[in-house]
């Protein structure tokens, strides 16, 4: 039996199974979620300091550091971004 996917790219394998938004909305989340974590040892932030300065909960803030939970707001993105001094900047390539 041939392997249809034999001579095909990563990308391409993802669109034809129909995995590629939820494998790069994964990739991306992960990505986010290490960059604050960063952000936040380089200022030496703790998560309680962090959520109090987002004026959320540190479950919440627990949800938006796991890189696993993809359900993120831009809402919260942007509240974390301004609790680290930072700006968010979302683009399409």
């Amino acid at each position: 039996m041939k392997n249809k996917h034999v001579g095909s790219s990563f990308d391409e394998f993802l669109d034809q199974e129909g995995l590629r938004a939820e494998t790069e909305a994964t990739a991306i989340k992960r990505v986010i979620a290490y960059q604050i974590e960063l952000e936040m040892a380089r200022v030496n932030l703790s998560k309680s300091a962090m959520a109090n300065k987002m004026h959320t909960s540190r479950t919440a803030l627990g949800r938006l550091l796991d890189p696993a939970n993809v359900s993120v707001t831009l809402q919260t993105l942007e509240k974390a971004a301004l609790a680290l001094g930072k700006s968010l900047k979302v683009e399409l390539a």
